[in-house]
């Protein structure tokens, strides 16, 4: 069952960085041009945010099952230990809530202009969270994989 959500975690964070990726260029390009704020930006944002609770949910499932998550004295000073327990949940739930602000404030804004500026800026500092959040494969002491 681990290895499983391991894999649907693990690929579905590609689902989640292509939509806030697209979401996110597409708000800038749309604020720095004055476009009209649509119902499919409406719909990518909804997705984005869709996604980004989904893999939250799937996490939350992994981070009580997880053999890397640990409640032991020596949490903090293990380095793998330590980034899977606290380290990558807490970007994570950072960018999470986040991704969920921008889709809120860009939904209630009243300004096309706004919307498209309050969605940028959210997903923009989502993403940087996550990247730095994620353990990638060139974190070899963290021993995950592309997917």
């Amino acid at each position: 069952m681990y290895n499983g959500l391991l894999h649907a975690h693990s690929g579905l964070r590609w689902v989640v960085l292509l939509l806030l990726v697209v979401a996110m260029f597409k708000a800038l390009l749309k604020w720095r041009s004055n476009a009209p704020f649509t119902d499919g930006d409406r719909k990518l944002n909804l997705f984005t945010m869709i996604s980004a609770h989904v893999q939250l949910i799937l996490g939350l499932v992994m981070y009580f099952i997880s053999p890397k998550v640990q409640f032991t004295a020596e949490t903090m000073s293990e380095a793998v230990t330590r980034f899977f327990t606290v380290e990558h949940s807490v970007m994570m739930l950072l960018a999470i809530v986040l991704i969920t602000i921008g889709y809120t404030r860009s939904k209630k804004a009243i300004e096309d202009s706004q919307k498209f500026r309050s969605a940028f800026i959210y997903f923009l500092s989502a993403l940087i969270v996550l990247l730095a959040g994620i353990p990638w494969p060139f974190r070899e002491a963290l021993g995950a994989g592309w997917f």
